[in-house]
């Protein structure tokens, strides 16, 4: 799997592309992950990206030149271009397994007042967005959907099987996990886990996962009362 992240701000995302999972799947040679600056693609001394909106208004925006000669360079037969967007679809588990299946995705992360409209419309085959809230620049959005994307291609995890209970895997949030000691500080882990029988501990967490998700996610709840019942 190849990605590419089309930003002004390259070196915001060195280190963490290193870490981690991310850093594994790189090494591991199953996903090839290119950080590409916009800048390379100007033709001016100044090496300039972004101009003044026409009509008028705070901020800049980022000019279409650079952004169509890098995603015409880089972009082939099986690639899909998606724009880090505050109005794009939010992105959510099942984008992200959707995704997790593709051969090459171009991100382009917008910055400042955003990016030209002739970008959206001439280029974007998606949209995404993680969360109803702005931030400094789309490389930072771009960052959480790589993240989420890598961990599902397959041979990136060292236990495959771990994806499948998590949450939102299943539409639930996902029980508590517990460890050593038994009981720290008067808290105790609970008996079920500690005795051993594989169909109780099952249950357990299917009930506990359950009232998670009525009690902290009912938007996550409704979309499941059809299927499990009330």
């Amino acid at each position: 799997m190849r990605i590419d992240f089309l930003t002004i701000f390259p070196q915001m995302l060195q280190s963490a592309l290193a870490e981690s999972i991310l850093g594994i799947a790189q090494r591991k040679g199953l996903v090839r992950i290119r950080l590409v600056n916009l800048r390379d693609f100007t033709h001016d001394r100044r090496r300039t990206v972004d101009d003044r909106p026409y009509g008028g208004g705070p901020g800049m925006v980022l000019r279409p030149e650079p952004i169509f000669e890098a995603v015409e360079l880089l972009r082939g037969p099986g690639s899909l271009v998606i724009l880090m967007t505050p109005q794009g679809r939010t992105f959510r588990q099942s984008e992200a397994r959707r995704l997790a299946l593709c051969e090459h995705l171009i991100l382009i992360c917008g910055a400042y007042e955003g990016i030209d409209e002739r970008v959206r419309n001439g280029l974007v085959d998606e949209e995404l967005s993680i969360g109803d809230y702005v931030l400094t620049n789309g490389s930072l959005a771009a960052l959480v959907v790589v993240d989420a994307v890598t961990r599902l291609v397959p041979g990136v995890l060292g236990d495959c099987t771990s994806v499948d209970e998590e949450s939102f895997s299943t539409g639930l949030l996902e029980y508590p996990q517990y460890t050593r000691p038994a009981d720290f500080r008067g808290m105790a882990v609970p008996e079920v886990l500690r005795q051993g029988h594989h169909g109780e501990i099952a249950r357990w967490r299917q009930d506990v996962s359950r009232e998670r998700t009525r009690a902290r996610r009912p938007d996550l709840w409704a979309d499941q009362t059809d299927v499990l019942g009330d």
